[in-house]
């Protein structure tokens, strides 16, 4: 549990520190629906990761599942050229006002959510094997 927790602590600095420099760009070179979707990951992330700190059983499970959909749902719309509504593509076009700061952020975010993800599922199945363990006994 303890790689649950400092993976959620950085996990949450790159989202912010993410969010940070899109208010940097400025929330009006965005479609709603970016703005949106950020919002929602935001809030999110802040919910996991305080489950994670409290111990609450539901920890691993939602943390797994924000971390890793964070992490798709962040590339897509970073590293694809634009597709849609919820692009902001570092790519192609390239969005209004992206510079170095804004991939080191971007990529920095993606990995801590995978991170948090690959973390959540290790302690799911460090829960499971202890269950069996207590179980046996």
């Amino acid at each position: 549990m303890e790689r649950l927790r400092w993976t959620g602590a950085i996990f949450l600095v790159a989202v912010t520190v993410h969010g940070v420099d899109h208010l940097r760009r400025g929330t009006d070179v965005v479609s709603a629906q970016v703005v949106a979707a950020g919002t929602f990951q935001y809030v999110a992330a802040v919910v996991a990761v305080v489950l994670v700190f409290r111990g609450h059983r539901w920890a691993p499970i939602v943390a797994a599942y924000v971390g890793f959909s964070s992490a798709v749902g962040f590339a897509g719309a970073h590293l694809l050229p634009h597709w849609s509504s919820f692009s902001d593509s570092y790519v192609h076009p390239v969005a209004p006002g992206v510079t170095f700061f804004s991939w080191v952020t971007a990529l920095l975010e993606i990995a801590a959510d995978a991170a948090f993800g690959v973390a959540a599922l290790l302690a799911i199945r460090h829960s499971r094997a202890l269950d069996r363990i207590l179980t046996r006994a």
